[in-house]
C-alpha cells in the first residue's frame, strides 16, 4: 500500500505538540492517549490511525495530489516503535518512576519532532536498516 507522505508528517506534528504537553504537565493519562493513537497505526494500519484519519478527511482535500507517494510499511512501524516507548513511558509514570516516564516521553518526543520538522523518520530509518542488514537470507 502507498501512502501520501504528507500525512505522516502531519500526525508527527501533532505527536509532538501532545508529547511536549506531557513533558510540560507530567499527565500519564494524555500519554496513554498518544500510546492508543500509536497502537491504531501500528496494529490496525496507517488507514486507521486517528491523525491520519483528520490528514485524509480534514487537510488533505486543501491541498493538491502529492508528488510522490510512499510504501507504508516503514511509516507503520514507526508507529510501533512509538508505541513501545509510548508504552514504557506509561508503565513508569504509572510504577512512580516519573524520570523514567520523562525519559522515554522525550525520546519519543525527539523523534517526533524530527519528523516534524525535518522529515526525518527514526522508526522508517530502522524499518530500513533491519530490511536492508538483518533480514535472514537464503544460504546459497
Amino acid at each position: 500500500m502507498e501512502i501520501d507522505p504528507r500525512g505522516p508528517r502531519f500526525g508527527a506534528v501533532i505527536t509532538t505538540v501532545v508529547l511536549a504537553v506531557v513533558l510540560l504537565t507530567g499527565s500519564a493519562w494524555l500519554l496513554a492517549a498518544q500510546l492508543a493513537v500509536f497502537a491504531v497505526g501500528a496494529l490496525a494500519g496507517l488507514r486507521y490511525a486517528p491523525y491520519g484519519l483528520l490528514y485524509r478527511y480534514l487537510v488533505r482535500p486543501r491541498l493538491g495530489p502529492p508528488a510522490s507517494t510512499e510504501p507504508a510499511a516503514p511509516p507503520r512501524f514507526s508507529q510501533g516503535v512509538g508505541m513501545v516507548f509510548a508504552a514504557a513511558g506509561v508503565a513508569l509514570y504509572a510504577a512512580g518512576l516519573t524520570a523514567g516516564g520523562i525519559l522515554f516521553t522525550a525520546l519519543a518526543l525527539v523523534a517526533a519532532f524530527l519528523n516534524a520538522a525535518f522529515d526525518l523518520c527514526l522508526g522508517c530509518q530502522m524499518y530500513l536498516f533491519i530490511q536492508r542488514n538483518l533480514r535472514v537470507r537464503p544460504s546459497a
